[in-house]
């Protein structure tokens, strides 16, 4: 089975996004991809690189809405799995957003950042609050799916969590600087995730520069022994594709060993 990663830059034309996010989906499917992500935000610009002024729900937009109406219609067509990264309005609220459409066109789900950064260039708390539906890992027939937008990744919690879950796949929809984090840490710290829980890390990050940040790329996929086995180029834009076997998660390392022999009764008790 194939997983895409759509590497690709967003101007401030959300229309020629979501166009050209369509082409990018119909070709993952036509080079025979059953799963296909995009990047974080990935059909508008990068809002939090400006701290936010006022009210900023006039920016984003429900979920189901029109470009997840458009995705499903797609996903159906084409017998997909998408996973998108959208900035959702509900009610009163706004969210860093990965809806999860399944293969039929129906949102199986949508999955919230829990942790909310702020420091320069990256003012996220004042767009998005903090996500309230947990770590929910969907099954998609194609393998089981968790979500971890951007941050929330440097939580060993919650990269558990989803492990706890099922997933056999994590998405890591990422709005990545050029150096933000220098010596491959932030591609360490997935591979680690990856054997610390058994399950595959696949990483799809933006380009393009914008007016604050330039965009890396550098879109890549960890197996659950840790080991990177497709990368993108840093700066490109492009569809990374990679051959995966989700049944590899549970006869990983992580899933015969770790997982058994954790001490949760000690855990709950200890501070933090």
């Amino acid at each position: 089975m194939k997983i895409a990663l759509v590497q690709q830059a967003a101007s401030e034309d959300i229309d020629a996004n979501r166009a050209r996010g369509l082409d990018a989906l119909k070709d993952a499917a036509g080079q025979g991809a059953g799963i296909i992500c995009f990047a974080e935000l990935a059909f508008e610009p990068f809002y939090p690189q400006e701290p936010a002024s006022g009210d900023v729900k006039h920016l984003a937009e429900p979920i189901p809405g029109p470009t997840t109406e458009v995705f499903a219609s797609e996903a159906r067509r084409l017998g997909v799995v998408v996973v998108l990264n959208l900035f959702e309005r509900d009610g009163d609220h706004t969210y860093d957003c990965s809806p999860v459409i399944g293969r039929d066109g129906n949102i199986l789900g949508k999955t919230r950042m829990v942790h909310v950064p702020d420091f320069p260039c990256f003012h996220e708390q004042g767009y998005y609050t903090p996500g309230d539906l947990g770590a929910p890992v969907y099954d998609t027939g194609l393998g089981k799916i968790g979500v971890a937008i951007c941050y929330d990744r440097h939580y060993p919690e919650y990269m558990r969590a989803l492990a706890l879950g099922g997933a056999e796949i994590v998405i890591i929809p990422q709005a990545g600087a050029v150096d933000e984090w220098p010596d491959g840490l932030f591609e360490a710290e997935m591979r680690v995730a990856a054997f610390h829980n058994g399950f595959f890390t696949a990483l799809c990050n933006r380009v393009g520069k914008e007016p604050k940040l330039e965009f890396a790329g550098e879109s890549f996929v960890c197996d659950p022994g840790g080991s990177v086995i497709a990368r993108a180029g840093k700066g490109t834009e492009e569809v990374l594709l990679c051959d995966i076997d989700p049944s590899v998660a549970q006869r990983s390392h992580a899933r015969r060993l770790f997982l058994r022999d954790r001490r949760p009764d000690l855990y709950a008790d200890w501070p933090g």
